[in-house]
């Protein structure tokens, strides 16, 4: 009742717009090879992303029935050894201006370098890479996933916050591993922590569920991690090769943070605060399954749009994506607290969750983390500290 009384005060307070409009957002995903899962409980995500995606239309939709406007859903795929640039080439001929991007950092890249792309928005629910907000930022691109920055401060400062100072950072060896490794050095520097031993993870387990992988685990981990004293065991394992074997089997009886164990991310399926269960659910019936962290920023990507569109009662992409990047936009998230595109790298500010595998355990910046504009910005790269140059 809340949310329709509130819908209604927009509408009463805003001028009419001229004509009734269909505004057309776009979902460009590229196909990927399939994950197996580690666990038994675990079960292949085929719609990661678009099930955001379609979750978000569907909300605009709601809004939209009080402002005469209408939203459309485009979806389109890349292949393995796709081209982007062709997808957004044929968008571009069909007039559409507002993409939503599943693509990996390599892809958005080119996708966001060909001509036609100029007059777009893109908006990246995929690629954490901090590069695309720093050196390689482009100014048609405006990110609604975390960067990897932001998920090791938001981990950082949990963890200082219960003074675990001491960290043992273990690396896979993919190349998202090690960016994700760097990403909590610079964290521990940044809040002042200490990684007392760094590790790189070589071993192959083979089938760890099944014959005799599990035995040579019970072997290979406590060998690997029988070092110096510490407080943590940090985890980058993006590509989720080993991290959760680590749970359990270590030397020493230490809690495994990071990728695995408690994990910093946008969003966790066992969200249930500030009106979570509501989204949670909603997902749930349309989907069959919890909402994924890409689900969420692609979800969020969709609904940024539709509020856009909204809150300055227009149709055209270019007022829409001027408005999302102005300091009138705040889109409510389910967090907590209003979530704005940061003016400096389009990075959208938000809350990071601080979840274990069943139950929520904190949510970052930490209280007494301080700045003078927003404390969401204590989460990844400041504006003095950006390398984005547009």
């Amino acid at each position: 009742m809340k949310i329709v009384l509130v819908l209604i005060a927009i509408f009463l307070s805003a001028p009419a717009l001229a004509e009734e409009g269909v505004i057309t957002i776009a979902v460009v995903s590229q196909e990927r090879d399939p994950v197996e899962p580690v666990s038994p409980l675990d079960r292949p995500i085929r719609d990661q992303g678009i099930a955001g995606a379609r979750l978000g239309l569907s909300d605009n939709a709601t809004t939209g029935r009080f402002t005469g406007q209408s939203f459309t859903l485009v979806e389109r795929g890349v292949g393995k050894d796709g081209h982007p640039e062709d997808v957004i080439r044929e968008l571009a001929r069909q007039g559409i201006r507002l993409v939503v991007s599943d693509l990996d950092a390599s892809l958005l890249l080119k996708a966001a370098s060909v001509p036609e792309a100029r007059e777009m928005l893109l908006i990246n629910a995929r690629a954490p890479d901090d590069a695309l907000r720093n050196e390689s930022c482009r100014a048609n691109v405006l990110h609604t996933i975390p960067s990897r920055a932001m998920l090791a401060d938001a981990l950082a400062q949990y963890l200082m916050s219960k003074r675990w100072r001491r960290w043992f950072l273990v690396t896979g060896g993919t190349s998202g591993d090690r960016l994700q490794a760097d990403a909590f050095r610079r964290a521990a520097a940044r809040f002042g922590a200490e990684i007392v031993v760094e590790k790189e993870w070589t071993f192959k387990p083979g089938h760890a569920r099944t014959d005799t992988g599990h035995v040579a685990l019970q072997t290979e981990i406590p060998a690997l991690t029988q070092v110096a004293d510490h407080d943590v065991l940090v985890v980058a394992d993006e590509a989720n090769e080993f991290g959760e074997f680590l749970s359990g089997r270590t030397a020493r009886p230490r809690p495994v943070v990071g990728t695995h164990g408690l994990v910093a991310t946008g969003w966790s399926p066992v969200a249930e605060q500030w009106g979570a269960t509501q989204l949670q659910s909603r997902l749930e019936k349309s989907a069959g399954r919890r909402m994924s962290a890409v689900d969420y920023a692609a979800w969020a990507a969709v609904r940024a749009i539709g509020e856009a569109a909204v809150r300055s009662r227009s149709i055209d992409p270019a007022g829409i994506a001027s408005f999302l990047r102005g300091p009138d936009f705040i889109l409510s998230g389910f967090k907590g607290q209003g979530q704005s595109f940061r003016a400096w790298d389009g990075q959208m500010r938000q809350p990071i969750l601080i979840a274990g595998p069943r139950l929520l355990v904190s949510v970052s910046p930490q209280t007494g983390y301080l700045h003078r504009g927003s404390e969401l910005d204590t989460l990844g790269t400041d504006r003095e500290e950006s390398g984005c140059k547009l």
